[in-house]
């Protein structure tokens, strides 16, 4: 009988998190390029609900014990955008004026920008992920405050960029992985 401990190998959240960041996204996104209605938020709020922001959260939960900082503060965060997001398409959208959304956008940027700062020495795709994500939040933002629709539909199409970078991410974490080599670059970290 060895000494040795083992300790469990706990499996990388990070693919799932970001497959439902990247879904989500996509779909809201798609409205926001004035590709579908507002009809189709109906669809978004569910999958906002139940995989944006449940399957984040989970996500987030599971780099507690991994001694991720940043992968629990990220996921977990957008986890809980998404959340807030539905609440407020279901129950206030009517009673709270532009300027205010347009600040809920503009601060969901900001979160978004020091986070980018922090994937310096990450992999080139999360770097990528984060800066155009924090783009989109401004150009949203920008569009409630000023009420252009040009601003809401290019905060679209750099969402749908950002969704698109995403799941590219998540792709190159499950299949590196269970290839056990790199089939998807991600980009060498700055310094390395």
């Amino acid at each position: 009988m060895s000494n040795v401990e083992t300790q469990p190998k706990f499996a990388n959240p990070a693919p799932l998190g970001l497959a439902g960041f990247a879904l989500t996204t996509w779909l809201l996104s798609m409205i926001n390029a004035g590709w579908f209605s507002g009809d189709a938020m109906n669809m978004v709020l569910a999958v906002a609900m139940a995989y944006g922001g449940t399957v984040q959260m989970i996500a987030g939960v599971m780099e507690l014990p991994r001694g991720n900082t940043f992968g629990s503060t990220a996921f977990l965060s957008y986890g809980a955008f998404w959340w807030s997001f539905a609440l407020f398409v279901l129950f206030l959208h009517d009673k709270v004026p532009p300027a205010f959304v347009g600040w809920y956008l503009c601060l969901w940027g900001v979160f978004t920008f020091y986070m980018w700062l922090a994937t310096w020495r990450s992999p080139r795709a999360l770097q990528w992920v984060f800066l155009v994500l924090w783009i989109t939040f401004f150009l949203l933002a920008a569009g409630e405050w000023t009420g252009m629709a040009a601003l809401r539909v290019a905060g679209g199409y750099a969402g749908l960029l950002t969704a698109v970078l995403a799941f590219y991410l998540s792709a190159a974490e499950v299949i590196n992985e269970s290839r056990q080599r790199t089939v998807l670059p991600v980009g060498a970290p700055r310094g390395t």
